[in-house]
């Protein structure tokens, strides 16, 4: 045993002490403690050989010691993972020093406070996560370029002053997480090429100024860009249209002037191709894609995307002052999941070609000046499961086809023009309490049938994934999309047995 060099106790759950053997261990060099209760108490300091520790998801408190105890066996560590426990008190100010070896440090989701030490900039990391804790003061200004970068996630603390400009020395820099923050300022300019740039996420802070015309040259590779909850003016440069490979877009809440670049549409990375079906993951050693976290607004919902995030699609303009009309080049970005145009002053109808929107499940067009009848073709969206077209100025008859049968009529709230059988105004024929049936409704019963059995015990099976949080977000793409269209068969035969009922009691009577 003790030339064991790997051991791996994962949710083991042995309580909050380490059984004292494992101090005995003296080869180990990988030792993975995650999720195993463990407390204060440890005897670890023997452990000279370590060079990657997971002691994550456990109930550790205190601090992080710079005392000689530790010194021993953080000198070949090049992995340490300490996330989700109760770490507290500032990082020692000389951290990066005595771990000189260390390419990955997780610290997210703990209690840590003080300010960010400068001996951090001086490491050869390559991913530093801080995330979700109380840091506090400045981000220091000293990143270099020579270390090889990959990921610095500094969201959701309490961090003020700008934004550094020595984040752009990182030319290998992959994903940047600044959200969450009270930065101030304008972006510095960029004199590097960030070609590998996957993730720039710097919403809920105090941003202002204008989005930069160089975004597009400096970041080439781009796939998340989130400015969400800033200061930000100006209009939407055309520039953003040369990002090809975007696929989320969110500058929500801003100030934002002018009208939708057309361009937009046009836009590869939200286009449904063949040759376009998957991300450029890259070939990182040690970190992928399921390791990041971006919350998007989907279905009237925040979350917090993590296993599936790469697969997610979402364009929100949201709480703007954008005017003018809605660009039809829109509707080209066939794989768009989400669409999000609500708080802002849009006037003009809805794009004809909206049904060739197919990806798209969640679309919000409320609080605006849009006028028009909403397009039958809209209808043809099947995996539409949320919509909000109130407090427009829309006008004619909603549509009833589909799962437009079983929508709340609050989605059509505070559009004085628009009739249907369950909203204030009723259209002509509507009054003798006939609403139209779905063509093929008689023929289609034996069918029907079926899919409700499977609905049931589909939705026996991954009901509970819907419900709890947590395990939703661990679901792949194709858990969602199967559900939303099992849903939007059930709802659909209930409400036509419904109607079916109504229309029959009204003829017995």
């Amino acid at each position: 045993m003790r030339r064991l060099t790997y051991l791996s106790l994962s949710n083991a759950n042995f309580g909050r002490r380490i059984p004292s053997g494992l101090g005995n261990l003296t080869s180990l060099q990988i030792l993975d403690l995650s999720g195993v209760g463990l407390g204060r108490e440890h005897n670890l300091f023997q452990l000279v050989e370590l060079t990657r520790l997971d002691i994550s998801s456990n109930k550790l408190d205190g601090i992080i010691s710079d005392g000689k105890e530790w010194s021993s066996i953080m000198h070949n560590l090049q992995f340490v993972n300490l996330s989700h426990n109760h770490i507290n008190g500032p990082l020692p100010k000389e951290i990066g020093n005595i771990m000189p070896n260390l390419e990955q440090f997780l610290l997210g989701s703990n209690l840590i406070n003080g300010s960010i030490p400068n001996s951090l900039c001086q490491t050869e990391l390559y991913s530093l996560d801080l995330s979700k804790n109380k840091l506090s003061g400045e981000i220091p200004n000293c990143w270099r370029g020579t270390q090889p970068w990959e990921e610095i996630n500094l969201s959701s603390n309490k961090l003020t002053g700008v934004f550094p400009s020595s984040f752009w020395n990182l030319s290998s820099l992959v994903w940047l997480h600044l959200n969450n923050n009270n930065l101030k300022g304008k972006f510095p300019m960029a004199a590097n090429v960030l070609m590998d740039l996957l993730i720039l996420d710097v919403g809920e802070n105090q941003l202002s100024g204008t989005i930069p015309p160089w975004i597009t040259d400096t970041f080439p590779s781009l796939q998340i860009l989130r400015l969400k909850q800033n200061n930000f003016t100006g209009s939407i440069p055309s520039q953003l249209c040369q990002l090809s490979a975007l696929k989320i877009l969110d500058l929500s809440r801003n100030n934002f002037e002018g009208s939708i670049p057309s361009c937009l549409g046009y836009l590869r990375g939200m286009i449904l191709e063949k040759e376009n079906k998957d991300w450029n993951m890259g070939t990182f050693p040690g970190y992928q894609w399921y390791n990041e976290d971006v919350k998007q607004v989907m279905k009237g919902e925040e979350y917090d995307y993590i296993v599936i995030l790469k697969l997610v699609v979402n364009m929100d303009l949201s709480e703007n002052k954008l005017v003018g009309l809605i660009p039809n080049e829109i509707t080209f970005l066939t794989g768009l999941h989400g669409l999000n145009l609500s708080h802002n002053h849009l006037e003009g109808v809805i794009p004809e070609m909206i049904g060739d929107m197919k990806s798209l499940e969640s679309f919000d067009l409320s609080h605006n000046k849009l006028s028009g009848n909403i397009p039958n073709r809209i209808t043809s969206l099947t995996s539409l499961s949320h919509l909000n077209l109130s407090y427009n100025n829309f006008s004619g008859p909603v549509p009833r086809d589909n799962q437009f049968l079983t929508y709340n009529p609050s989605v059509y709230a505070a559009n004085p023009y628009l009739c249907g059988h369950e909203l204030p105004n009723k259209c002509p024929g509507d009054d003798s309490g006939e609403v139209p049936r779905s063509k093929g409704y008689e023929d289609n019963d034996d069918e029907d049938g079926k899919k409700v059995g499977f609905a049931s015990g589909f939705w026996g099976v991954i009901g509970v994934l819907i419900v709890k949080k947590s395990w939703r977000y661990a679901c792949f793409r194709w858990v969602e999309d199967a559900t939303d269209e099992v849903y939007v068969i059930v709802v659909i035969k209930v409400a036509k047995l419904k109607k079916w009922y109504v229309r029959r009691n009204h003829v017995d009577v």
